[in-house]
């Protein structure tokens, strides 16, 4: 497991690298409505799969940047999970928030992540069952147990309808929680939240490469992740509610509960 966490880490700083050597020099496209990837994106992403695929020739690699393309593996047992730039937006428009995420999932049990912000040399990482960590050193997630103390975080997708059960929980929560953050990167979120810096965190539109890596080290600093109806995280969703503790959490369901029922997306 030490040798998987090493590469892990070694990735995601890597692409770090890449993504900051491409500053002020990109080109940007879209994706699709409001999804935007650079040259940064592409270029994190191709080293972070030659460093994990150098070292564990065997396992596959899936990333965000191979969506709609022909490009992934056939899956095999140890799958790593790549976001290569998170926060793309923010990226392009000169905002420094954004990071590198990775994780390695086998038969969908998250085994390693790290998630890496370079432009504050912050990097955070798990191993199953070993704690969660930030530059070596452990962090835990914060003791809050009443929604109404909560800085909470939020993800949407890039265009949302006026009647989405994204927007009915927000409205929900704005009446609830002391203050909401969007900060543009989910990876970050859950990152922050495992740190103590958020409390608790939802998303109903994020993918697996978004959350996969941050879902473990929340986790391993004590924190709570299920999928959104409260029961087991499905990966491939990428769908999630994540809080501090269990307090939090059952509050948090309460809350998108009540929302939910004003939806007409019903249970989706």
């Amino acid at each position: 497991m030490s040798e998987y966490t090493k590469i892990c880490e070694q990735a995601v700083r890597a692409g770090g690298a890449e993504v900051l050597d491409w500053i002020e020099r990109f080109d940007v496209r879209e994706k699709g409505p409001a999804d935007l990837v650079t040259q940064a994106d592409l270029a994190s992403q191709e080293t972070i799969r030659r460093t994990v695929l150098e070292a564990f020739p065997q396992h596959s690699l899936l990333g965000e940047e191979d969506e709609g393309t022909k490009r992934p593996a056939d899956r095999t047992e140890y799958r790593w999970i790549a976001d290569p730039l998170d926060g793309t937006t923010n990226y392009v428009h000169r905002v420094p928030h954004f990071c590198v995420s990775l994780a390695l999932e086998r038969s969908g049990e998250l085994l390693t992540g790290a998630v890496f912000d370079p432009m504050r040399d912050e990097c955070f990482t798990a191993t199953a069952g070993e704690g969660a960590f930030l530059n070596g050193r452990p962090i835990h997630a914060s003791n809050v147990i009443d929604l109404g103390n909560t800085l909470a975080a939020v993800g949407f997708p890039p265009r949302c309808r006026r009647d989405s059960l994204d927007l009915l929980v927000f409205l929900e929560a704005m009446t609830v929680c002391q203050a909401i953050r969007r900060t543009g990167s989910s990876a970050l979120n859950l990152c922050y939240l495992a740190a103590g810096r958020f409390d608790v965190y939802w998303s109903f539109s994020t993918k697996i490469w978004d959350m996969a890596a941050g879902a473990l080290i929340v986790r391993e600093a004590g924190g709570i992740v299920t999928g959104t109806d409260g029961g087991s995280l499905v990966l491939d969703t990428g769908h999630f509610l994540a809080a501090a503790n269990e307090p939090l959490h059952a509050q948090l369901r309460a809350m998108v509960a009540r929302a939910r029922k004003s939806s007409p997306e019903g249970s989706s």
